[in-house]
């Protein structure tokens, strides 16, 4: 952090990104880009060579912050994903968390499928223990062709294994799609591999994203090359209606408000399926209820 005239200004390198869920939390870039930073159709962290913050600079961080704030209800550990940390430094880091703000009611994270199947099961629940009841998982599709395209680097068996596993630590998962992810090609085998595997994880939370194409991305370049067809603003509704109709879950509840998204529903599944279905039908009926493309954001 640094001090601007009487403010104090948090210490972050830039990009930075949180959940929509964390507005209002501090966030505490624990690691510096991600782990993986692979994905092709994802240019977050692409400028940034991934490391793990040391715990003096993230104690300085804390201290800083419980100057500036007091308070906090509610911590983001940034960047990518936390749990590439080794498991004893990560502990630590919770522990600072913890005591420079014992009132805290949620510590949460990223949470990517290779980094979760690394830790056992042991390490999971000494996180959680530690103060973590939150985790942010992309599976972005359960179609293995799309997996591999996109080289997210896990099976759609690694993917609901992950899932579970780190659920069953006690951490709530809040997992995300991505619509339009398999293209105008593969749209209806991307939304009912996704609903299958998202169904079989059974999280707290879904969300539904849609694709947004960077064009410095490789996804971007296949795009422009014609290769790559991004599906439309009604075959995104389709899609979504589709994997609505097919998911499995128990008391989950399901966002698509995200600002990518074209049409914003959600309640809780299964009890409010056919609520959304009908908002879905009505909006592919009448597409000036869809949000205009300006208006759309990452």
């Amino acid at each position: 952090m640094e001090i601007v005239g009487e403010v104090i200004v948090m210490r972050y390198e830039q990009p930075l990104f949180r959940p929509p869920s964390e507005a209002y939390s501090l966030i505490l870039q624990a690691t510096i880009g991600c782990s993986h930073n692979a994905c092709s159709f994802c240019s977050m962290y692409k400028g940034k060579k991934f490391r793990v913050r040391s715990l003096e600079e993230m104690a300085e961080d804390i201290r800083m912050a419980k100057e500036r704030y007091g308070y906090v209800e509610k911590v983001f550990l940034a960047d990518g994903d936390a749990l590439a940390m080794e498991t004893d430094h990560l502990l630590e880091l919770l522990q600072l968390v913890r005591e420079g703000f014992p009132k805290a009611r949620q510590i949460s994270v990223y949470a990517g499928p290779k980094n979760i199947l690394a830790k056992s099961e042991e390490e999971l629940r000494s996180i959680r223990e530690a103060g973590v009841s939150l985790a942010y998982f992309g599976l972005e599709s359960g179609d293995e062709e799309v997996l591999k395209e996109v080289k997210k680097g896990a099976t759609p068996e690694e993917m609901a294994k992950a899932g579970k596993k780190i659920q069953l630590a006690g951490i709530d998962l809040s997992v995300t799609v991505i619509l339009g992810l398999g293209g105008r090609h593969r749209w209806r085998e991307h939304a009912l591999q996704t609903a299958k595997v998202a169904s079989e994880i059974n999280p707290r939370y879904l969300a539904a994203l849609t694709l947004m194409v960077d064009k410095r991305t490789p996804l971007g370049k296949k795009v422009a090359s014609g290769e790559f067809a991004v599906p439309s603003a009604a075959e995104s509704l389709l899609e979504l209606k589709t994997l609505i109709e097919n998911l499995e879950v128990d008391d989950c509840l399901f966002r698509s408000n995200h600002a990518s998204n074209y049409l914003a529903v959600g309640g809780a599944l299964p009890k409010d399926r056919k609520s959304m279905i009908s908002a879905i039908e009505q909006a592919l009926r009448d597409q000036r209820l869809l949000k205009d493309e300006a208006f759309r954001g990452l």
